[in-house]
């Protein structure tokens, strides 16, 4: 690390954070990137058993920044995707949507899943690739913000400078606190369990959304590999007590609940893989996306519900976004930190973000009930979209960034 001064210092090398330092790198943009973690503690497989559905828009976005081509292993591309409502442990209802490979722009994939620990490892893999920008991680910073600049106190003692500070550390962002950046938070009184399955027969890339009154239930097509040739992601939402309680089940009765909720889909026998993860479940969204010389991006600026799948692809939208406005900047010689360029990434974003999270939250709303009218009424909301494939296209569109 040689620089002292630098046109951004991004606090946070998650996926969202570490994805713009990439992009940005790519252009020639000097940037500082910052984690409290070791990047190489990020890799450890145990470490999270998350996996992602990349929208199309996003997959492009990590084209462009060197990463999708540094992933590991293949994703697993979704072809189609089937919405059911249901109870547990009984037949769905017989009106379902289905969004076919028609649905899709021409030659077009839905997304893509791809397993956390590979898009960290193609993260890391792209950083070492890039000489305009420098990693410190361990480390903390202290920033202070001045009209012109924003200064950064690091651990080592060394003050550097920047032009704007990207806050991209997750939902408890310090430096949204610092910047009294007010905070919405929308309690689900749920929690996520997180699992992978095996199982006898392949998926053929469709993903299911079951729609069940304790939470929604989601299976999520995965590539497979050669001791399981055949995997999908489950993304299980419940009550607290409950899902801490199907959390502990043995293999065997996990693995029958898990069929349980799998509406009409025939995959044989299944079996739970590796280890399981339990989350808390709810929404938040700053009150700004935006301070003097400060701006926030991914789960500093929002949150929501896991209904979608879009948590991490709105992050990416943010990127998308912050990364043109800046090398636009970077090209003209343009102040990186200007009101000007903060207020617009905030009204190219917000927006959006604001409408996708009311969405998922009515969602969750709507669907996660046993009231029979709303049932009715529901069911009959998913059969009306069906009916009309102009419709479904535009959900699709929507949903894959493009």
């Amino acid at each position: 690390m040689k620089k002292t001064h630098y046109d951004l210092c991004i606090n946070g090398a998650g996926p969202v954070g570490a994805t713009l330092a990439c992009r940005l790198a790519a252009e020639g943009v000097r940037v500082l990137l910052i984690d409290r973690s070791a990047l190489p503690g990020m890799e450890d497989p145990a470490l999270d058993g998350r996996a992602y559905a990349i929208a199309e828009g996003s997959r492009r976005m990590l084209a462009d920044a060197g990463i999708w081509d540094n992933l590991p292993n293949v994703a697993q591309p979704i072809h189609e995707i089937l919405v059911a409502d249901g109870r547990p442990h009984e037949a769905p209802s017989p009106l379902t949507l289905h969004f076919g490979p028609e649905d899709a722009p021409e030659g077009q994939s839905f997304g893509w899943m791809v397993e956390a620990r590979d898009l960290r490892l193609a993260i890391n893999q792209t950083l070492k690739q890039y000489d305009s920008f420098d990693v410190l991680a361990p480390d903390l910073g202290s920033f202070t913000f001045h009209p012109d600049h924003v200064s950064i106190r690091l651990a080592s003692g060394r003050t550097v400078t920047a032009k704007l500070a990207v806050a991209a550390e997750g939902r408890r962002s310090p430096l949204r606190r610092q910047a009294r950046i007010g905070l919405t938070k929308i309690p689900y009184n749920e929690y996520g369990i997180v699992a992978t399955i095996a199982h006898e027969k392949p998926h053929h890339g469709v993903a299911l959304e079951h729609f069940l009154p304790e939470g929604p239930f989601a299976r999520l097509p995965m590539p497979g590999t050669a001791e399981h040739p055949h995997r999908s992601a489950i993304v299980w939402a419940e009550g607290e007590g409950r899902a801490q309680r199907f959390h502990a089940l043995p293999d065997e009765i996990f693995g029958r609940e898990i069929k349980a909720r799998m509406a009409d889909e025939d995959l044989g026998e299944i079996t739970p893989v590796g280890r399981r993860w339990i989350y808390p479940l709810s929404a938040q969204y700053a009150q700004s996306y935006i301070g003097p010389r400060l701006a926030l991006a991914g789960d500093a600026a929002h949150g929501i519900h896991p209904i979608a799948g879009q948590g991490l692809n709105i992050g990416f939208r943010d990127v998308i976004s912050l990364a043109d406005l800046l090398i636009e900047a970077h090209r003209n010689r343009k102040d990186m930190g200007s009101r000007e360029l903060l207020v617009r990434y905030q009204r190219n974003t917000r927006p959006g973000n604001m409408a996708m999270l009311a969405a998922t939250d009515a969602l969750e709303r709507l669907f996660g009930n046993d009231n029979p009218v709303l049932r009715r009424l529901r069911d009959i909301g998913i059969a009306g979209v069906q009916r009309f494939p102009a419709l479904r296209r535009a959900f699709v569109r929507k949903a894959m960034g493009v």
